[in-house]
């Protein structure tokens, strides 16, 4: 979730020249995770604890006039410093881990034995100079443990579907990449420049997707010239094809519905967004099974959550249109036997479909939307009333007389899974949290596993994605499934 500042009538400390020699880990001074300001200058500490970390709202700290011939590593944590004071005290060296202090714009260091490059640069090039090198050249941390794919399954079901040679199976990657030209320092001043290059991440990015073995891919914010320069080389000679079917461009789409012809707030608040989703059809040359995958990316800005849920609308309309049209095209011819196997019993006769809802479907993306909200609620349910909080009292046409609905059955693949509730899909100094989905019809797909989340120990000592070991703030998602074939 965002990192907002709790409520409270008081947001400084001043516990400064109190002659205060010691701060034990558990002080209820590291509860105050309100704070804003804290003064601890001009006492007679020989150290501060990691706990430190805690109080991730500081935007100043005084540690001046103490005994101190170390900070913590813990204190690079605390992104939101603007202010870092530590004057006279024993200091000869300044941890790496500083150098996420990426809002820091005044480090106060005279009167420390420091190294006189480190002296000479924050007086010549300033606090951010001295930052960017710290956060360039520290040393790169221990990568964490791999991630595990979780079982949806008990070991009984594993190995009944494992004998079963009607299994049908396949797996969906989501991935949001973070699009070079939006991988700026501005953005992301806590990472080192050369973990924010294109050049290292896409390589990173590319194992990931590999490693996964997915069928199917589904990127976000994949520039077509970084695709059709690297990836689609290295993709292809793994089998994989570029799909460009069904492209949807919302406002295109949102245009053509006669309802919002004549709507203020989808000129003034849809229109101009430029955000896509892709709707591809397959069908099994082996089985005839047909499936139906969407890939979206939802608008960012969280004052627009009206734009969302519009834009998810039109997505899950699409995706009904798309998969009745596709119920109605002929079943593939019945697989004739191979020579030498006339005998075998004969191949389940290709399905046939009566509607688009009996289309296994999964819908996957960048949603920018969190589980508590109109989105989620939406697609996880099925309706939204019209009078919803994040229709924020515009007027959509019917959305806001009649409410949305739709038909396709879907459950979050983390939920359903064994994994845990909601896992962490983005991951930055400002928010974490899920905002990325794996939706599937439960009606027609039943979930095997998931790719399991990112260690816990490992995120609580990283102020944000990307780093050395993650290409981007949004973490792959992935998850199999197996198909629910009618009962004979």
């Amino acid at each position: 979730m965002p990192y907002v500042r709790p409520q409270n009538t008081w947001n400084s400390l001043d516990m400064g020249g109190v002659n205060l020699k010691n701060l034990p880990p558990n002080s209820g001074l590291f509860s105050f995770n309100f704070l804003a300001t804290l003064y601890l200058n001009h006492n007679a500490l020989s150290s501060v604890p990691p706990e430190i970390a805690k109080l991730r709202h500081l935007e100043l700290l005084d540690l001046s006039g103490n005994n101190l011939t170390s900070l913590p590593p813990e204190l690079g944590m605390l992104t939101s410093l603007k202010e870092l004071y530590v004057f006279d005290n024993h200091l000869s060296s300044l941890p790496p881990e500083l150098g996420t202090l990426h809002q820091l714009q005044t480090l106060g260091i005279e009167g420390n034995p420091l190294d006189a490059h480190l002296k000479s640069m924050v007086q010549k090039d300033g606090t951010p100079a001295l930052i960017a090198y710290l956060r360039d050249t520290g040393p790169v941390p221990a990568p964490p443990p791999e991630r595990v794919w979780k079982s949806a399954l008990s070991p009984v079901e594993q190995e009944t579907l494992h004998n079963d040679p009607n299994t049908e199976t396949f797996s969906v990657l989501s991935y949001n990449i973070l699009c070079e030209k939006y991988a700026t320092e501005r953005l992301y001043g806590y990472t080192p420049a050369w973990a924010l290059s294109w050049d290292y991440r896409k390589e990173l990015i590319l194992n990931e997707i590999i490693n996964t073995e997915a069928d199917f891919l589904c990127l976000q914010e994949m520039d077509v010239a970084q695709f059709e320069e690297y990836f689609t080389k290295h993709l292809s000679l793994r089998g994989y094809q570029l799909v460009e079917k069904h492209l949807i461009e919302f406002s295109t789409v949102a245009m053509q519905r006669q309802d919002f012809k004549k709507t203020d707030d989808m000129f003034n608040r849809v229109l101009g967004k430029d955000h896509l989703a892709v709707v591809a059809t397959y069908e099994d040359k082996q089985t005839g099974t047909r499936f139906v995958i969407a890939n979206a990316h939802i608008h960012w800005d969280p004052a627009y959550r009206d734009v969302k849920l519009v834009q998810v609308a039109l997505l899950v309309e699409e995706v009904e249109k798309i998969a009745n049209n596709f119920a109605k095209l002929p079943p593939r011819p019945p697989q004739q036997p191979l020579e030498g196997e006339e005998d075998s019993p004969p191949p389940r006769p290709p399905p046939t479909y009566s509607d688009g809802t009996k289309i296994p479907t999964v819908i996957c993306g960048d949603f920018n939307s969190v589980p508590q909200s109109g989105v989620y609620d939406f697609l996880a349910n099925g309706s939204l009333a019209a009078d919803h909080p994040d229709f924020m009292s515009h007027m959509y046409g019917r959305y806001t007389s009649e409410g949305l609905r739709h038909r396709l059955g879907l459950k979050s693949a983390y939920v359903a899974s064994n994994a845990g509730d909601q896992p962490l899909t983005n991951h930055t100094p400002s928010f974490q949290g899920q905002i990325d989905y794996v939706w599937y019809g439960a009606g027609n797909l039943a979930l095997n596993a998931v790719l399991g989340e990112v260690d816990k120990g490992y995120l609580e000592k990283v102020v944000g994605f990307p780093n050395a070991h993650f290409p981007s703030d949004h973490i792959c998602l992935s998850a199999e499934f197996r198909v629910k074939h009618p009962k004979a």
